[in-house]
């Protein structure tokens, strides 16, 4: 039994990495096609590529992931198994949901909120001071540091680029586009991808198939390859939202938002080890250049809608976990 739990654990693992992918590619990608800088299956193509590479820069947010959100020691195998299981069922429901809706919620969260659900419905303890310093305070700040330095990062651009000639400076940020979205695909993939590392890796150590602090190497191939599968997969409805909806980007700006974004991601994974969200990160850079051209510009009905997304996500993943597992570890017994 505990072989099998360990084998549906990795499957259900790189599975949600697989939807982590089609349901965030956007994140890395939807402003360089709403610019035009790229067409639709090259910001694909490429996407998946740097989502690969960014994988295997790391293994912070793995070792995070795996050791600072719920308490595993002094559970059985079995019952630490399906507290893994559960949590991805969680996960992967939310990112189908928001998905169908068109929503850029967090995949991050929604992991994170199925370990918090389905520990706490198997009487396991978490670890709170730790989720709230590398959850709940990276949740809180990053989208303010995306807004607030996208917003001032653009406005210095434009003082910048005042006199230049429009048409050239246009073609040039498309240009420069595609090195900004690969840096933001590289990001996506340094704190995505790492994230199921670090829940086979917490399956793996349940049962000592692994040590502490040395991730296999099949265990970071398989997710970049995941991860990298599904963002190639594509994510239409949620790039349409992004692209689009919440405001109509020009090159500049989507230079700016995907560059301050990289960034951001880049902190938090190499400095901080915290798994924020490539989504709220880059939402909310987007909203950042958008209120550079008045705050009407940015609709902040969708605005409203994603935010909604946020606050749900946890206590959404969290639930179905927690439902999950007294359905299922009855049934696995």
């Amino acid at each position: 039994m505990e072989l099998a739990l360990v084998i549906l654990v990795v499957a259900l693992a790189l599975g949600f990495d697989y939807t982590n992918g089609f349901h965030d590619a956007a994140n890395a990608i939807a402003t360089s096609v709403s610019t035009r800088a790229l067409t639709p299956r090259a910001a694909l193509i490429m996407a998946a590529v740097m989502n690969f590479a960014g994988a295997l820069l790391g293994t912070e947010v793995a070792e995070t992931i795996a050791t600072s959100i719920v308490d595993l020691q002094h559970a059985s195998s079995h019952t630490a198994l399906v507290v893994v299981l559960c949590a991805l069922v969680g996960a992967i429901t939310w990112n189908l949901i928001t998905w169908w809706f068109g929503l850029p919620s967090s995949s991050t969260h929604a992991l994170i909120g199925g370990l918090v659900g389905a520990g706490l419905a198997g009487g396991l303890g978490i670890y709170g001071s730790a989720i709230v310093d590398k959850v709940v305070l990276p949740m809180i700040i990053s989208p303010l540091v995306g807004f607030g330095l996208a917003f001032f990062v653009m406005v210095g651009l434009l003082w910048l680029i005042r006199n230049a000639a429009p048409s050239r400076t246009t073609r040039r940020f498309r240009l420069a586009q595609t090195a900004s979205a690969a840096a933001m695909a590289l990001g996506h993939g340094l704190q995505d991808a790492q994230k199921t590392m670090g829940v086979i890796f917490l399956a793996l150590l349940t049962v000592g198939w692994a040590s502490p602090g040395e991730i296999p190497l099949w265990v970071k191939l398989a997710a970049a390859a995941a991860i990298s599968a599904g963002t190639y997969a594509g994510g239409w409805r949620i790039m349409r939202t992004l692209g689009r909806k919440i405001i109509e980007l020009d090159p500049a700006r989507g230079f700016v938002a995907e560059s301050v974004s990289a960034v951001v991601l880049y902190v938090n994974a190499f400095v901080l080890r915290a798994p924020v969200s490539t989504t709220h990160t880059i939402t909310s850079a987007i909203m950042g250049v958008g209120a550079t051209k008045r705050l009407s510009a940015v609709r902040w009905g969708v605005a409203k809608n994603i935010g909604l997304a946020w606050l749900l996500t946890i206590p959404a993943a969290a639930l179905v976990a927690a439902i999950f597992f007294w359905m299922l570890n009855p049934l696995l017994s």
